[in-house]
Order: C-alpha cells, then sequence, then structure tokens
C-alpha cells in the first residue's frame, strides 16, 4: 500500500503487492504483512493474538495466550464488558456554521487572542448577523457545537428575542414528542404479550454453528432481545449497527427463540433482492432443524404466492420472509409472535403505518443502519429500548478506498487482481439506459472475465436468476445499478468499482462500500468521477469524505449530514427536519435528552454559562500544541470537564499525548476545576479585579451568585474579616492583597466558602 495525495488525503492507489500477504485473516498474518512491508505509513491492529508469531528478520518472537495453554480460541461469545469509548469531537472548521447554545447559529471565525488585565487568553470568535461578532472564552467552547442540519442556514441576530422565541418552539416540539413516546412506552408495560421460554437444547446448537466470534456488542443485542422476548411486555427493540456489523445473526437467533416455543416470525425486508438473501441464509443456519422457511416476493406466481400464504395461514410455515407484500390484508397469520423488521430506514410513512397495525401485542424488532448517537441513545433509556452494535467483526477489515478521475487501467488492474485471489466485483453504473454498452466495454478490457448485468428494471424471472448465478459464481463480475445498497451480503465480492460516483450521495457511497470484504478478506473500492466533467462543492466534499473515512464504523462522521437527521426522526417519529434544522443537531440531541429527562423525573439543574476572569497567563501556547484544529480539540475536551477528577484525566492525556505541561497550562487546568465548581454551585460569575498597577481600587475575588449561610458567613468573618456578602445581589466580594496570587486566592475563597 502506497500513500497517494489526491481527492482526499486519505486516498490511496492500490499495488499488486498487496495482494497476498494483506488477505491473510489472523492476527499474525496482519502483523508479519505489516512488519514485511514498511511502506510509508502507520499499521495499527487492535485485537486478541491468540497464537504467537516470529519475526525472524529483526530476531522478535511474540508469544500469544495459546502457546503457553495449548488452548485455541473457541467461537464462544465474549463475556461483555463495560464499552471504553471516547467521546468524539466534530472539528470546527473557520468559516463553517457553528450553534452557540444561548445565542444562536452563526459562523466561526477562528481562534483569536485578546488582552485582559495584561493577561493573553484564547478567544473563539463567532460572526453573527448585521456584522455582530461575540468573542467566547475557550473556557466554555462545551457551548459551541458545529451546526448539522442539512442546507446552510440562516445567521442568528445577537440580542432579541429572535433565538430564544426559535428554541422555545422547538422544545416544545420535542417536549410532546418524548412525551407520546413515554406514553406508548407506558401503554407497552400494560399490555400483556407471549413471555418466551428460556433458550432450549437446540438454540445452543444452532448457537454453536455460528463459524465467527461475536462481538461484544452483538453479545450484549442477543441477551438483551433474549431477555425482552422471556418478558411477559410485548418487545420493542430497535438494533442499530453500521453496514456488515452483524444486526442480521441478533434476528437469526431472535427468529429462532421464537419458533421454539411454536410461534411463527415474520421478516419484512425492503427489496426482493434482499428477501431473497436472508431466505437463503435462514434457510441455511436452520437446514439441520424442522423449522420450514418461506419467502413471499413478486419473484413468485400467484399460484405460488397463494400456496405460500395457505401454508402461513395453517401454520405449517415458520419463517416467513417478505417485502412490504407481508403488510397486505390477505397474509393471514396463524400463531405470529415475533416481528423483524430490517433495514427499516429504507420504509416509507405508508408502509410504517401499516406496520403499526400488525405490531399490537407481538415482539417486535426493528433494525437500522443509520446511525444514532450514543448520547441519544442513553438519553431515552426506559422509554425506547435500543442496542448499538458499535463495533467490528474481529475478521473485518477497513476497506482500501482509491477515490480519483476514471481510469481503465486501474479498472483492468483492479478486476484482474480479484481474478487473480479468485474473488468477485461488484461494478456499479447507475444508469440503466446505458448499463449494457458499459458491460460490452468492460468485457473489451477484461475479456477473461464472465460478466453479467442487474438492473431494478429486467424481468423478474430474469433479475432473480442472474444475482443467484452471480451468487454461485457463474460470473466473476455483476454490473449492476445501487440495488445491492440494501442488505446483499455476498462474502466472495471483495472488489467494488463506482464509475460515476459523484452522482451518488454519502449514505449511499457508504452503503456500497459496505457490500465488499464482508468475509474477513481484504476488501477493494475504487470511487470514480469523470476525468472532463468538474465536480460541483457538494460532490467534491461528498468524495473527499468518503476517502478521509476508510475506517471500520465511520459511518457516523460519514453520513451525519443525512443519516443523523434522519436517525432522529426514526427513533422519535414524526418530521423534525425542520426542528432540526432551526437549531442545529446536537443542540437537538441535547434538548432531547432535557424533555425525555424532565418526564423521568430526572431533572437536573441547569447549567449556567459560567464567566471566569482571572488576571493569570492561562493558554495552551503553539509551542505546545503547533495545530489549531487539535488546541481546539484540546480546548473543548477541557470545556466539558464536571469535576476536578475529570481536569486530572484530561491533564494526564495531554502530558502523555504531548509531553511536559507549560505553566501557563497548568494555570488552564487550575482554571477549569475552578470553573467545574463554580457550575455545581451554580455561581455565573468568578472574577478577580483590581489587581493592576494603575488601578485605583483594592484588589478583590467576587462570585455570584452565591447562597451564603449563617455558619459559612460566621466563617467568613473569621478567615476573611473585610469580606463582605450582599444578601440583595447575592455576592460574595473578598478583598485580598495586590501581592496576591489572584488564582491561590480565588481556589482559597471556594475552599472556605462554597458548598458544592
Amino acid at each position: 500500500m502506497r500513500c497517494k495525495r489526491g481527492l482526499g488525503e486519505q486516498a490511496r492507489t492500490i499495488s499488486g503487492r498487496d495482494r497476498t500477504d494483506a488477505d491473510s485473516d489472523s492476527e499474525p498474518g496482519r502483523a508479519r504483512y505489516a512488519v514485511a512491508n514498511p511502506h510509508p505509513g502507520l499499521f495499527v491492529l487492535v485485537s486478541d493474538l491468540g497464537q504467537g508469531v516470529i519475526f525472524p528478520e529483526i530476531r522478535l518472537a511474540v508469544v500469544g495466550p495459546g502457546d503457553l495453554t495449548n488452548k485455541r480460541r473457541s467461537h464462544r461469545a465474549p463475556r461483555t464488558k463495560a464499552a471504553n469509548r471516547a467521546q468524539v469531537f466534530d472539528s470546527l472548521k473557520v468559516g463553517g456554521f457553528v450553534v452557540h447554545h444561548h445565542h444562536g447559529v452563526g459562523r466561526f471565525a477562528g481562534m483569536v487572542k485578546r488582552e485582559l488585565a495584561g493577561v493573553e487568553r484564547d478567544y473563539l470568535l463567532i460572526e453573527y448577523r448585521g456584522d455582530d461578532r461575540l468573542y467566547v472564552p475557550s473556557d466554555q467552547m462545551e457551548s459551541i457545537t458545529p451546526y448539522l442540519g442539512g442546507e446552510a442556514p440562516s445567521l442568528s441576530k445577537l440580542g432579541g428575542t429572535e433565538w430564544q422565541k426559535t428554541r422555545s418552539r422547538v422544545v416544545h416540539s420535542v417536549s410532546r414528542i418524548a412525551q407520546e413516546l413515554v406514553v406508548l412506552y407506558q401503554k407497552r408495560l400494560v399490555t400483556q404479550g407471549f413471555a418466551f421460554s428460556p433458550d432450549s437444547i437446540w438454540q445452543k446448537e444452532m448457537e454453536d454453528l455460528f463459524p465467527y466470534d461475536l462481538t461484544p456488542d452483538q453479545a450484549r443485542a442477543i441477551s438483551d432481545v433474549k431477555a425482552d422476548m422471556e418478558a411477559a411486555r410485548p418487545m420493542d427493540r430497535l438494533i442499530c449497527g453500521d453496514v456488515g456489523f452483524g444486526k442480521t445473526e441478533v434476528a437469526i437467533r431472535a427468529v429462532f427463540k421464537a419458533v421454539q416455543d411454536g410461534k411463527q416470525a415474520a421478516v419484512l425486508v425492503p427489496t426482493t433482492l434482499l428477501a431473497q438473501q436472508h431466505f437463503q441464509t435462514f434457510s441455511e443456519r436452520f437446514s439441520g432443524f424442522p423449522i420450514r422457511v418461506e419467502v413471499i416476493s413478486r419473484f413468485l406466481t400467484p399460484a405460488q404466492s397463494r400456496d405460500v400464504l395457505e401454508k402461513v395461514a395453517n401454520g405449517s410455515v415458520d419463517v416467513i420472509i417478505g417485502t412490504h407484500r407481508l403488510l397486505s390484508e390477505d397474509v393471514v397469520f396463524a400463531d405470529l409472535g415475533l416481528l423483524v423488521i430490517d433495514e427499516e430506514q429504507h420504509f416509507g410513512v405508508t408502509h410504517k403505518e401499516a406496520i403499526k397495525n400488525i405490531k399490537a401485542g407481538i415482539d417486535v424488532l426493528t433494525l437500522t443502519a443509520t446511525p444514532i448517537p450514543r448520547t441519544l441513545e442513553m438519553s431515552l433509556t426506559g422509554i425506547r429500548d435500543m442496542s448499538l452494535l458499535n463495533t467490528p467483526p474481529t475478521q473485518r477489515q477497513p476497506i482500501l478506498t482509491y477515490v480519483g478521475e476514471y481510469d481503465e487501467l486501474a479498472v483492468s488492474e483492479a478486476l484482474r487482481r480479484e481474478l487473480m485471489r479468485e474473488g468477485q466485483v461488484f461494478f456499479v453504473h447507475n444508469r440503466v439506459f446505458d448499463i449494457d454498452e458499459v458491460s460490452w466495454r468492460l468485457s473489451r478490457l477484461v475479456p477473461e472475465a464472465r460478466i453479467t448485468v442487474a438492473h431494478g428494471q429486467m424481468d423478474e424471472g430474469t433479475l432473480e436468476q442472474t444475482v443467484v448465478d452471480f451468487w454461485e459464481g457463474r460470473y466473476d463480475v455483476l454490473v449492476c445499478t445501487t440495488i445491492i445498497e440494501s442488505g446483499i451480503d455476498m462474502p466472495t465480492v471483495n472488489t467494488l468499482v463506482v464509475d460515476r460516483a459523484d452522482l451518488l450521495g454519502l449514505g449511499q457511497l457508504h452503503q456500497l462500500r459496505g457490500r465488499v470484504g464482508r468475509s474477513g478478506t481484504r476488501g477493494y473500492a475504487y470511487l470514480f468521477h469523470p476525468a472532463d466533467v468538474v465536480l460541483g462543492e457538494d460532490a467534491y466534499e461528498r468524495l473527499k469524505t468518503i476517502g478521509e473515512n476508510t475506517e471500520l464504523g465511520s459511518g457516523f462522521r460519514i453520513a451525519k449530514r443525512d443519516l443523523e437527521i434522519r436517525g432522529a426522526g426514526n427513533i422519535l417519529g414524526g418530521d423534525q427536519s425542520g426542528h432540526i434544522a432551526a437549531v442545529g443537531y446536537d443542540l437537538y440531541v441535547k434538548m432531547v435528552e432535557e424533555a425525555v429527562r424532565g418526564l423521568k423525573g430526572e431533572v437536573e439543574p441547569i447549567v449556567p454559562e459560567v464567566k471566569i476572569e482571572v488576571p493569570v497567563g492561562a493558554v495552551i501556547p503553539e509551542s505546545y500544541i503547533s495545530r489549531t484544529d487539535l488546541r481546539l480539540e484540546a480546548y473543548r475536551r477541557l470545556a466539558m470537564c464536571a469535576s476536578s477528577d475529570d481536569v486530572d484525566q484530561v491533564a494526564q492525556e495531554w502530558e502523555d499525548r504531548f509531553g511536559p505541561l507549560p505553566g501557563e497550562t497548568k494555570s488552564l487546568l487550575r482554571l477549569a476545576k475552578i470553573r467545574a465548581r463554580a457550575i455545581r454551585a451554580q455561581i455565573k460569575e468568578v472574577t478577580v479585579s483590581g489587581m493592576g498597577r494603575s488601578s485605583l481600587v483594592s484588589p478583590f475575588v467576587r462570585l455570584t451568585p452565591v447562597e451564603l449561610k449563617a455558619s459559612l458567613s460566621m466563617r467568613m468573618k473569621r478567615i476573611f474579616p473585610k469580606g463582605i456578602y450582599k444578601e440583595a445581589e447575592r455576592a460574595l466580594i473578598i478583598p485580598i492583597s495586590k501581592a496576591s496570587d489572584p488564582m491561590l486566592a480565588v481556589e482559597h475563597v471556594f475552599e472556605e466558602l462554597i458548598e458544592v
């Protein structure tokens, strides 16, 4: 692998020598490849090492647990541990839109230095409508988030009531939706459902046939689903996971469990191809057990459909898989116990209304690839049952992605490389009118490749047979439209070529890329755009983003514009896009959290906007962290700290990452601890005045508002005899000497008089 600067710094050119060792499924194989092929770049592999490996060239032997115990890793589900997911901050970009929680939507103009009482500090400059400017101290960065909401928003006006009215309107809408969720949840709690039995011996036998290790998230989700099914109330659980993260396996185990108790299970999917795919998968997994699986789709003749529906009605079919045809009035179940809704994000409003009609009283498991932020998932605990699959399967490797101008030589090399390792290729051309011509050109380019064509306008029988033939290895290359986007799983397809990637949406590109490299073999994605077409700004940004985000689980960053907005609508119901656009996605999610907490009786005190003015040098100098984006991230990380322990943890992270802390950065950390204490005590202002040489007033520390109890008032008179407490203003004023260290003076006042 050699890096190439092109469209997106992470875009890569794939060389032929990647072919052999990179495809190894084992940890030693991948590690050996990284050492033996020291091309520019950093190889990081985080995984359990079952067996050891020897690197004779560098005289290094790595000993694995299996070498000491003579035991190899089993396929047993791992014990779940509390997920340790780091907080990821979206970068603030100069010129980009941001939302200040108290002042509204503005444009980020960069970091600037301003002088306060002879001391320089870092501020964030935000521009608002009418040339208004807001300088936000770096310690208040938690109030600022990048704007995510679709199109470019209109800037807010500083002052006035416009922003407050907008916030109030959105809060009202969010509160109504949260209340509806609570009512639905409480109604479900009192609805009598079917309590499924604990796992049978057959259940364990079927699960042991799964050839891969479960990820911790999968194991946790399966445990959650089984607990829901064994409860007397109807299950309504949402499984959210990126492309290829194992949602189907969760559904397979739930369906098997339902059938073990004599209930029927229905699997609802958005496309006919996915229905056929699931029919094959479920049939293979259940082949050794007395379970009858059928599929209903447009591929069946009317007579075949009637026969299947009769068997569903009389109970001789245990599992029925189908598209929205399952929602028709003529579909009658003998004893439906579980409904699985796959790729839920692809169903329209009409279909979702029909789904509601058959959900009452039965267990429902919904699978979606729409990213759901963990903060939103946590806030809806006890209101909406959700399980997140954030961990990629251990055998999956990131897809090596190339983004650039269409090049027939690169296409032929990509196809031949895949043919040499006996794999298959998806070639996506999303225009039906000339797809046959594209297929013909490819056959001239790579004559040895067996090529076929598939698209949604084909005769149904022909389309089905084409896909089956490709599935069974009769063809090497499938030239197709985006019909493969939804859930198609073909383990031998390891290369994706998209000839007009500039015409596809970001979410589509991410979904398509997730179709390859699913068996643990290294996958490649080539996303081309025409050399003679000038890319528009949006298309350029889409391709740049997809090229830069190649790691597994990058769906959150890749699709945050459209998928996250749609994700909130999926969970919360209703058309919320307008409200999200008004206040930005992050603030909207925060409002949802607050509304749900309020309904659950977990009302938290409002975090005040704290003003801290202490004349000490407290910055992260450029000599310590030179990159502006990393300095911004560091400031924001510190601003999120809620306790002294949090600040100490950040200090440790900075020392580990950037080296020993400079004096002014240590002062910044001390100010952060003061701020955390002020927030917990609901203090909005901490200032030290009169320290300048030219000041005509004696220096003092001022805190407001402060509730000073009688006992603390007496303590103040004893420790700070000249201290004053102005009850009307709730202001605490403590005189200090000009020779005092202002930081120590503030810390002393907090230590002696402020209770938290």
